[in-house]
């Protein structure tokens, strides 16, 4: 029962070791992006600078080549910047790695080592869950307490919060409209519309403001790109310049609807995870579920209160029971029998007692209610009243 099962255990934390390693991909091709982008503006310029040469004034040739060597400077200062950027990346990546590879030397869950790795575990699990809520000062106070700054992805997540706050709140698309430009390939790789559905949200709030003209300019720049494959969407889109924002014609009610700027967040959400290989559900309720569904039974599900055993967090549909939801049945190759009254495990040192009407609950329960009600129990699910002489004893095969 002590055994570690380390695959398993990699596996939920495949996203942990993944994040920074994503992240440090991404940095490094920017790099590699702005490096080209910007020796090539620079080395054109010196082209047509030599070809000019002789017929500029001496004052306007040392401004263009100090122009010039104001852009490498720049750039050296953005690949410096850059490159800090990519030794933390690579730094952070050692640190979850070597925590991760401790796991290879536990070899039983009551070791004192593995407890300490478990509960820097719970930690950063609670870092991630406060993160992804947006209870930033919350996991900032765990990190510090903790020193697990190195294990937090507070970076991307605040990426995320603020994209989705101006989206949400502002209602502007100009941050999240940026994020996709600078990974446009990526998100072609994926599939993503995410591009197209925030440029469509602009075009729609261009016609809410009744700027038209402006709206199908901003078609042809930017939507008529994307009708290889979202023609029917653009085709309906265009035609919402006939609608006023207060129609009640279908689809284009929903068109205008301002719920959509909601599903954008969201939508932004989604993406970004998937391309950093992050689980769109918190580690915490995925490492709960996984708890969760070795405890779920039929009488988990029952509309009948009186089914639910009161020790189970299953049970508890205010609580737990809603991330229980979802899950598949337990499966028990040797039952247990657990009391409704205490949620005591009923064995042979506490064994099943039968009342007259069928019922049955542990003779520990069963005594004590004896005595307190006189040699007499009562059964909480039908109400009526036996003598505790009158209880007969099950056998557990």
């Amino acid at each position: 029962m002590d055994k570690i099962n380390v695959d398993y255990m990699l596996a939920i934390e495949e996203p942990f070791l993944k994040v920074p390693l994503e992240q440090l991909k991404r940095e490094a091709r920017q790099s590699q992006k702005l490096a080209e982008r910007e020796t090539q503006l620079v080395t054109s310029g010196l082209a047509d600078l030599m070809k000019k040469q002789g017929s500029l004034p001496p004052e306007e040739y040392s401004r263009t080549l100090d122009g010039l060597i104001d852009k490498l400077k720049v750039l050296k200062r953005k690949l410096e910047e850059s490159k800090q950027e990519e030794t933390l990346l690579i730094h952070r990546s050692k640190q979850r790695a070597a925590d991760l590879n401790e796991l290879s030397d536990f070899t039983s869950a009551t070791q004192p080592e593995f407890q300490r790795w478990s509960r820097t575990r719970l930690e950063r699990v609670l870092i991630d869950y406060m993160l992804r809520s947006g209870n930033v000062n919350t996991a900032k106070q765990i990190m510090e307490k903790s020193n697990l700054e190195h294990f937090a992805d507070s970076s991307l997540f605040a990426l995320v919060m603020s994209t989705e706050r101006e989206l949400r709140e502002q209602h502007s698309c100009r941050g999240a409209l940026h994020w996709c430009a600078e990974n446009r390939s990526a998100l072609r790789k994926i599939q993503s519309s995410l591009e197209f559905e925030l440029r469509l949200q602009e075009f729609i709030e261009m016609i809410r403001g009744k700027r038209n003209p402006e709206a199908i300019a901003y078609a042809k720049k930017h939507l008529i790109t994307w009708s290889d494959t979202q023609l029917p969407r653009i085709q309906r889109a265009m035609t919402l310049l006939a609608f006023s924002p207060t129609t009640t014609c279908l689809p284009y009610k929903n068109m205008f609807d301002v719920a959509r700027w909601d599903g954008l967040a969201h939508e932004f959400r989604m993406v970004i995870f998937r391309l950093y290989n992050l689980p769109s559900q918190p580690l915490l309720h995925l490492l709960l579920q996984t708890g969760l569904s070795a405890l779920k039974t039929p009488a988990c599900q029952s509309d009948d209160a009186s089914e639910h055993n009161r020790n189970c967090p299953v049970c508890q549909t205010d609580t737990l029971g809603k991330l229980a939801e979802g899950l598949p049945l337990s499966h028990h190759s040797n039952s247990n029998l657990v009391c409704r009254i205490t949620g005591e495990k009923m064995n042979e040192d506490n064994p099943p007692m039968r009342l007259p009407n069928g019922y049955v609950y542990s003779l520990s329960s069963l005594t004590e209610m004896s005595k307190k009600l006189g040699g007499m129990v009562k059964c909480p699910r039908s109400g009526e009243m036996f003598m505790l002489k009158d209880a007969k004893k099950l056998f557990i095969s």
